[in-house]
């Protein structure tokens, strides 16, 4: 279930921009600054070359997916993955939210993730959920959460080690970063944005939203631990990126899917 929708997820994902990776590939290579995997360039790829790796991402995608080949697919399909994302924020701003994409690939690529319902299960068992027991099975949910909860304490501790310190829980610094983007947009022909404006002068309120984005991003690791805990996080983490959408505008597409935290649920029960 986890390797349909994550791959399910990049295919969209990948699918719907591919238009603008052509783009991006194109863009005048004095905007290259590579970032992860691309800094192994010195200068940008051919453009047709660029538009056929993300080609082949989406051929990889579709058959990890399905499950067909999983011990070769899964790792090329993941590097793919991990290639284009990186050479396409090479050009532009980074953007952390496929930060997450990628580490639950790479779990899945390397995870027993097509032993059933895939091609794989069917040609192996000749049915799509085989009798299989094991602990990598359960293994694999949990490392997914593990890899999403260190995105979340990363979040968390840079607030802390920022300019605001510990002083950025009282608010006045996302109050002061909501006002600037709301500001930047509308400046920039994006139109004015009435729910900003509307909760500006109540302060208290962006107290207690900097005091649970911090409660939501250090104690991500406890939703490892415990899996009830784990469910209420993942509904306030998915909620809080709802509300950034709103207030500010800024999208986190796979949070907001609510595919990142759907190995939250499916973590194995405790074994007596």
């Amino acid at each position: 279930m986890l390797r349909i929708a994550v791959g399910a997820y990049h295919l969209w994902h990948a699918g719907s921009k591919r238009k603008l990776y052509r783009g991006v590939h194109r863009t005048d290579a004095a905007s290259f600054d590579p970032v992860g995997v691309a800094r192994v360039l010195r200068r940008p790829l051919p453009p047709v070359l660029a538009d056929r790796l993300v080609d082949a991402s989406l051929v990889t995608g579709a058959l990890f997916t399905a499950g067909v080949g999983h011990r070769v697919i899964g790792p090329l399909h993941a590097a793919l993955q991990t290639w284009n994302f990186s050479y396409r924020n090479s050009f532009s701003m980074v953007f952390h939210h496929e930060n997450a994409l990628v580490l639950h690939t790479m779990v899945l690529a390397v995870a027993p993730a097509a032993d059933a319902l895939s091609l794989d299960a069917l040609a192996r068992d000749r049915c799509l959920i085989p009798r299989r027991r094991s602990w990598m099975y359960g293994a694999t949910p949990t490392v997914m959460n593990t890899a999403m909860a260190g995105t979340y304490l990363l979040a968390g501790l840079a607030k802390f080690t920022g300019e605001d310190g510990a002083g950025w829980v009282d608010g006045a610094s996302m109050r002061q970063q909501v006002a600037v983007d709301a500001l930047r947009k509308d400046r920039l022909g994006e139109g004015t944005n009435e729910l900003a404006q509307l909760l500006y002068p109540r302060r208290l309120l962006f107290t207690l939203m900097a005091a649970g984005a911090i409660i939501i991003e250090i104690g991500a690791p406890l939703a490892v631990l415990d899996r009830r805990l784990g469910r209420l996080f993942g509904i306030g983490a998915c909620s809080m990126h709802w509300g950034i959408k709103a207030i500010m505008r800024i999208t986190f597409p796979y949070h907001l899917s609510g595919v990142l935290y759907l190995p939250l649920w499916l973590m194995p029960p405790p074994q007596r």
